[in-house]
């Protein structure tokens, strides 16, 4: 009997660790999913295909004696073929990790999907703040910013300038709704108010009717809630208007470089935006640039930037758990500090939220500007435990569970 017990055992023991190598295959897999061709192409897509391909080349090729392999896909800037691609890739492609995502509801979706499956996804370019408050999920991490940070930094710096009335133009989806709702609240306890709202769809090309309506309101503040070409367009439109002339402070929370670029420095001269990355913060930061450049033409965004140190410390983890299984290496992940050039001693929460610095930043003057590229300056630092939602308020169900 104790024979035949030790026999099952051992049998149920390497079934077990066969089930395991199994479903970790033969290599350890990362999957960008992206908006490749889109309003967001730019600030993410085939530069967050480039990031990881750093990322994994960097780090050597191969983990655990496993080679390192990279996917892409084009979401197409829909919520049923970004979840489809995803669970092909989690079911029958045994892709271990999925980033990127510039999509807050596909983001929120893969959430679940990823907790079902046992797989990763981190959400290095989706920005609602749910992710980490009540649509968290145990397999996801929100590694690089987020709506609550960005609105906090630009409406309490804005309104020690005196914009205590506020209209938003919006996007009109997860991503664009929870700016409006995250930045509203800290107007609010700022003194301020909001005079109205105006909802637009996904890649715009003609903002007028909702310009004209921000005009109308005489709000002292306008912010345009959405990203990519939608800030583009939406700002440089206002400008159009003349509502800068007319004293109204725009303001684009999710504005990226490239993005300033597009605008240029005439228009954008001025704007704050709120980045957790600067071409210049180190030396480390300007080679990446710069090799980053030399590949793709232009300077990184700050999602690109960070996609490189999502994928690093992802990989890192998986050496320090001996294991890609999805669980082992969360842990591992929650346990080492973050350290790249953009982030130093960063951290993960328990509700999945990365806490890094973040930098209020403003565009410079064309006379400031020393190059196509120099753009903007940092203004201000603001400590991670400042710049992120508290745990407790974000509605996380995994927080305080054991």
């Amino acid at each position: 009997m104790r024979y035949m017990t030790t026999a099952v055992a051992a049998l149920l023991s390497c079934c077990l660790l066969g089930g395991t190598a199994l479903a970790q295959n033969n290599a350890v897999k990362i999957g960008v999913l992206d908006d490749m061709s889109g309003p967001y192409a730019e600030n993410t897509g085939p530069g967050d295909v480039l990031a990881a391909k750093f990322a994994i080349a960097d780090f050597g090729g191969s983990v655990l004696g496993k080679p390192i392999e990279l996917v892409s896909a084009d979401f197409q800037s829909k919520v049923d073929v970004g979840v489809g691609i995803a669970k092909r890739w989690y079911d029958d492609e045994n892709v271990d990790l999925v980033v990127g995502i510039p999509n807050s509801a596909i983001a929120l979706a893969l959430v679940k999907v990823a907790e079902d499956k046992n797989r990763i996804v981190m959400p290095t370019a989706a920005a609602t703040s749910a992710l980490t408050g009540t649509g968290c999920g145990p397999n996801s991490l929100h590694w690089i910013y987020d709506t609550y940070g960005q609105t906090k930094t630009i409406v309490n710096a804005l309104s020690k300038q005196g914009a205590d009335s506020w209209f938003f133009i919006t996007v009109d989806y997860a991503f664009g709704l929870a700016i409006e709702q995250d930045a509203t609240q800290f107007i609010k306890a700022a003194g301020g108010k909001v005079l109205g709202s105006a909802r637009h769809p996904l890649n715009s090309q003609d903002f007028s009717s909702y310009l004209l309506q921000a005009q109308t309101s005489k709000a002292k503040g306008l912010m345009v809630a959405n990203g990519g070409n939608d800030i583009v367009n939406a700002v440089k439109q206002a400008a159009e208007f003349g509502l800068a002339r007319q004293g109204m402070r725009i303001s684009a929370p999710l504005a990226q470089f490239p993005d300033v670029h597009g605008l240029g420095l005439k228009i954008a001269q001025g704007l704050l935006i709120s980045s957790p990355f600067s071409y210049d913060m180190n030396p480390e930061a300007r080679a990446f640039t710069d090799r980053f450049a030399k590949e793709m033409g232009r300077p990184p965004s700050f999602i690109q930037a960070g996609t490189y140190g999502a994928v690093l410390h992802y990989l890192k983890a998986v050496k320090e758990a001996g294991t890609d299984e999805a669980k082992a290496v969360l842990a591992a992940m929650k346990k080492l500090p973050i350290n790249d050039f953009m982030t130093k001693d960063g951290s993960i929460r328990e509700d999945g939220r990365v806490i890094r610095d973040m930098y209020l930043m403003q565009v410079k003057t064309p006379e400031e500007s020393k190059g196509e590229w120099d753009l903007a300056k940092i203004i201000a630092t603001v400590p991670g435990k400042e710049a992120f939602r508290p745990l407790n308020e974000g509605g996380c169900p995994l927080v305080g569970k054991k």
